[in-house]
């Protein structure tokens, strides 16, 4: 008889980095709604991770100076091991997702969480998050900050970064 597969749960955190701001200023400022500004980390396996400019992070659920999420999503479950999952994060973390290849815009805390949900679940993040860059980008006022936002660096105090970060 077969042994099943050990089953995990694997959500999505959501945290809106501007508090509620970009609600209020980015009609004003971008001439269009947003909603927020979204940092994203995958929980599972007992653990939040996230990818910032020290590179793939780890801390308990609600573990960094961001505390609880704004929003959780159910992402579903995965069969992969916490072993498998560590390496693959071990992997990504020298390669795609060193703290080096952080990009505000392009690659960022919500990329990281798309490849990594899609890995875990076969499911991608919600378009709303993926989307906002290409939302900011696609106004004037955002083409002139994105020099100022492309120096910034997002990583939320508070994790454990996962093979040694930028020089790893």
């Amino acid at each position: 008889m077969e042994k099943s597969a050990t089953r995990y749960n694997v959500q999505l955190y959501i945290y809106d980095l501007s508090k509620g701001m970009a609600r209020n200023l980015s009609p004003i400022m971008l001439g269009k709604q947003l909603d927020g500004i979204w940092h994203t980390a995958i929980v599972a396996y007992g653990d939040e991770f996230f990818f910032g400019g020290e590179g793939i992070s780890s801390c308990p659920p609600a573990g960094t100076m961001l505390g609880p999420p704004d929003t959780v999503v159910e992402l579903g479950e995965t069969e992969v091991s916490d072993e498998i999952f560590m390496d693959y994060l071990s992997s990504l973390g020298e390669s795609t997702y060193r703290g080096d290849r952080y990009r505000l815009f392009e690659h960022n805390c919500n990329t990281f969480t798309n490849e990594v949900a899609q890995f875990l679940t076969g499911r991608s993040i919600p378009s709303y998050i993926t989307d906002l860059p290409s939302e900011v980008l696609s106004t004037p006022f955002g083409q002139i900050l994105r020099p100022i936002l492309d120096s910034i660096h997002i990583a939320p105090p508070g994790g454990n970064v996962i093979n040694g970060g930028k020089n790893a």
